[in-house]
């Protein structure tokens, strides 16, 4: 009997090494109890006694059996007439005597109990204890106390039922078969989980439940299990009695009779369908994008890393494209968030629906998509594709009931040329969208070193622009205007200049485009408003009489509150609002809302003036100078260089100031350097000009002392 547990034993610990601890359960349920009859289990010479002992009412021992003798090592001369406390461990404080008080009705059968005991040799045991009440003529005598220990050996037949128990009660299929691989024995998992019964199974092979999934090799290796080959753990691809296929994990091992041969081979197997959903859900949420279900930046680095890999050895070529849609953000706040998330995912099919099979498209993040060509064999064929790409937005886009248009500015980078990592990549990409945003030509542009160069410049004159508002490194220039007819100034504009402490004068052509995109604009034209406020204050402290200032306002400073913040600057510091006037750029009056109109009707309440600057060069048309109450126009230098002598020029010009003149406004030329431009304009009829021909912007303190000392512009035949 001895030899047979060891030989369980060690083959449980065999069978459990080689799997896992969802997998081991049953074989450690069964390895458990095995153990327990191991220590348990007595010498097959111990006599059966029975051990009991006698208490009077007061627990005092008035006999003391054999039995009790062998299991407490107390002879009945050494305990009659002690107390049975003499029994209790050391440590049972808890005042209650087991032997005493217990609840016992008539009739009922004795009472019993677990409890602790200290044998002779100071061991402490378990034991079980059946007390019942004795009676002597009627009355109570004394109790009757038996013993057993509480780990005592189990008898073959209740291992037996105990072993077959864990077995049929186990989570995990259980298959067990003889030596020529008939079933021989299943539990109740097996038929839960395949759904063949035990007379369905029984008699059979395992191969009644073969997918037909694996190969040749991989059945080799699980019958070599089965033959003895050692313990076999893995993942099988089962099939249920309904045809339905299922992961299962599995663990195999064979069973050897007492002369080393196979006898039976057991194979322990669980469903995993439902962790395997789990892997799959998790593995998706990780490598795709939850709206569109494209691929994210995750799964698209690891795609373009291993082409990157494959390309170094190859020497093939592969390109990024970094793809930002237009106007979602604007159409989702109008229409809502839903229709701007339909209308990505329907970008998002009209793409897949545009490029080869073998190519990656993503989505990084918001409105922003990539394509991966893993393989291409020029560069040039990046830009077809992106050619493409832009024609399957040039029509609308129908979703729900709306017809939406959108655009998208695309940077291609190419690898090797441009980097051989997919961070450099995409970097390099975006670097080329920003590029393709600014640019009037096309609306997809390579990556380029030069490139790259303008973008860190970028980042360093946003930052070095930022210390400057901070250290007043900043400072206004006046440019004068003058009159045409009189020669006397008649105003100025107010120009930024930015005096960096290691560069010296920065041009504003370097940092108002770098503020413009940053946002930083928006702190810079606060700046100069109150800059020209507060100045031209201070030339009316000193009895300076002033012309009115023009103050040039970028489009993203056109809000709502605009009016409000004005005036504020204004009471500020005491300045009339007819001293300070107000240039805009063409490119805020193609946005013509109601709202733009409202806006600009407030400030000419205020009494301020608006100048339209540059025009000509943006989007210049009757309909919207009808419009804006615009008072004044500003021709562009562009139309003023070429003057008298280019032709087209000549013509721009004489129908900008006949059209201003039937408008009633005020034309300014920008941009005057000679004499014969200024004879020129003022036959036209122009009012002012501005430019090099009478000063170049100038520090306030020159401006001053031109007003000071009445400085004209002198006019002289052409």
């Amino acid at each position: 009997m001895r030899d047979a547990i060891e030989r369980c034993l060690a083959l449980s610990r065999q069978a459990r090494s080689e799997q896992g601890d969802a997998l081991a359960q049953t074989l450690t349920a069964l390895e458990a109890a095995l153990k327990r009859a191991q220590t348990a289990l007595q010498p097959a010479d111990m006599p059966a006694l029975d051990a009991t002992l006698e208490l009077d009412l007061t627990g005092y021992v008035t006999a003391w059996s054999a039995g009790a003798e062998l299991m407490f090592g107390y002879t009945a001369a050494e305990v009659t007439g002690q107390h049975v406390l003499f029994l209790y461990a050391e440590d049972d404080d808890d005042g209650n005597i087991a032997e005493l008080f217990f609840e016992h009705n008539p009739g009922e059968a004795a009472a019993r109990t677990e409890v602790r005991r200290r044998k002779k040799n100071g061991e402490i045991i378990w034991v079980h204890l059946d007390i019942e009440l004795r009676h002597e003529e009627g009355e109570p005598a004394g109790m009757l106390v038996r013993l057993s220990q509480a780990n005592q050996a189990l008898s073959d037949l209740d291992k037996v039922d105990l072993h077959a128990r864990i077995i049929e009660d186990s989570e995990q299929g259980v298959l067990i078969t003889d030596a020529h691989e008939r079933i021989v024995s299943i539990n109740s998992s097996f038929t839960r989980i395949t759904g063949y019964t035990p007379a369905e199974s029984i008699g059979k092979t395992p191969d009644l439940l073969r997918s037909g999934v694996h190969d040749a090799d991989f059945r080799a290796r699980v019958r070599e299990a089965m033959q003895g080959g050692g313990p076999w753990r893995g993942e099988i691809v089962g099939k249920r009695k309904n045809g339905e296929l299922f992961p299962q994990s599995v663990t195999i091992s064979a069973v050897r009779d007492h002369s080393g041969k196979i006898s039976h081979t057991f194979s322990l197997f669980s469903d995993i369908s439902v962790h395997k959903d789990a892997e799959a859900r998790m593995q998706r949420m990780a490598n795709y994008d939850p709206l569109t279900g494209l691929p994210n930046l995750c799964l698209l680095s690891q795609l373009v890393g291993q082409a990157l890999t494959e390309t170094k050895r190859s020497g093939e070529h592969g390109a990024l494209l970094v793809i930002e849609i237009t106007r979602v953000g604007a159409i989702s706040d109008t229409l809502g968030h839903e229709i701007g998330n339909e209308l990505l995912c329907e970008i998002g099919r009209m793409f897949r629906g545009s490029l080869r099979e073998g190519d990656v498209l993503a989505r990084l993040d918001g409105h922003r998509f990539a394509i991966a060509l893993l393989h291409v064999e020029k560069r040039e064929h990046a830009g077809i594709v992106a050619k493409k790409l832009l024609e399957t937005l040039a029509a609308p886009i129908a979703i729900a009931s709306h017809s939406l248009q959108v655009g998208a500015h695309i940077g291609i980078t190419s690898y090797s040329e441009d980097g051989l990592d997919v961070p450099t990549l995409i970097r390099c990409a975006d670097v080329a969208v920003a590029k393709a945003a600014q640019s009037i030509e096309s609306n997809f542009l390579f990556y380029s070193e030069e490139m790259n160069q303008r973008a860190k410049e970028h980042l360093r004159i946003e930052s070095e622009l930022r210390q400057a508002l901070l250290k007043n490194e900043l400072q206004l220039y006046y440019q004068p205007k003058v009159s045409l007819r009189s020669g006397r100034i008649v105003g100025a504009e107010a120009l930024l200049r930015w005096r960096h402490p290691v560069r010296g004068l920065v041009s504003p052509g370097v940092f108002i485009p770098v503020a413009e995109e940053t946002g930083l604009i928006l702190e810079l034209g606060t700046w100069v408003l109150e800059e020209a406020c507060r100045q031209v204050r201070e030339w009316r402290d000193a009895n300076l009489i002033m012309p009115p200032i023009a103050v040039n306002l970028s489009a993203r400073q056109f809000d709502n509150e605009l009016p409000k913040r004005i005036a504020a600057v204004l009471e500020k510091h005491r300045v009339q609002p007819d001293q300070i006037n107000l240039e805009i750029t063409e490119s805020l009056l193609v946005r013509g809302t109601d709202k733009v109109i409202a806006i600009m009707n407030q400030l000419v309440a205020m009494g301020m003036a608006l100048a339209l600057d540059d025009f000509g060069t943006g989007y210049s048309s009757l309909a919207y100078l009808k419009k804006f109450p615009i008072s004044t126009l500003k021709i562009d230098r562009s139309f003023v260089i070429g003057l008298p002598y280019e032709e087209n020029d000549c013509a721009i010009a004489r129908a900008i100031v006949t059209m201003a003149q039937q408008l009633r406004q005020e034309i300014v030329a920008e941009g005057v350097e000679t004499a014969e431009q200024m004879a020129f304009l003022r036959e036209l009829g122009c009012d002012q000009l501005q430019g090099y021909l009478f000063s170049q912007p100038v520090p306030a303190a020159e401006f001053a002392a031109m007003l000071r000392e009445g400085k004209r512009l002198a006019f002289g035949s052409r």
